[in-house]
């Protein structure tokens, strides 16, 4: 089982009260995801927030213009945050997380997360905040790593 303590080591629930730690650890799940998996695919509908725990996830595009996926971005440090698209309209993941070696992940189901952060909006402001950065930050590796590709 998932504790508010766990939870409280990554960035993004930094600072927030611990009711909200609470609740999201009740809802979220560790999974695992091996070598060579997907946690989640480019296109499909996202329902769900990802935190490392452990383990190597490139995140890659697909691009019209050529037959394979280009990596944009790796998370790889424990306590990184990816999967921002189930918390962000239209909530279809922008890109596909596949595992570089196994991998340890908590998934947070988007529903009742985003029914958590209304029911305590001081948290939720400041963990949406962390979330526009964390979209910002996969914007500008991603622009990078495409203009490579040109």
């Amino acid at each position: 089982m998932l504790t508010p303590e766990l939870l409280a080591d990554f960035d993004l629930f930094r600072d927030v009260s611990r009711e909200t730690l609470r609740d999201v650890a009740a809802f979220s799940q560790m999974v695992t995801v091996p070598k060579d998996g997907f946690v989640f695919r480019e296109g499909e509908q996202a329902d769900k927030l990802h935190l490392l725990v452990r383990g190597s996830i490139a995140l890659r595009v697909n691009l019209t213009s050529r037959p394979e996926s280009v990596t944009v971005s790796f998370v790889n440090r424990p306590h990184q945050t990816l999967g921002w698209s189930g918390v962000v309209t239209p909530n279809h993941y922008t890109a596909s997380a596949f595992c570089e070696e196994d991998s340890e992940l908590i998934a947070i189901p988007a529903d009742k997360f985003l029914q958590t952060l209304e029911k305590r909006p001081a948290d939720g402001y400041k963990i949406m905040l962390r979330i526009a950065t964390i979209v910002s930050d996969r914007l500008r590796n991603s622009r990078q790593a495409l203009l490579k590709t040109l």
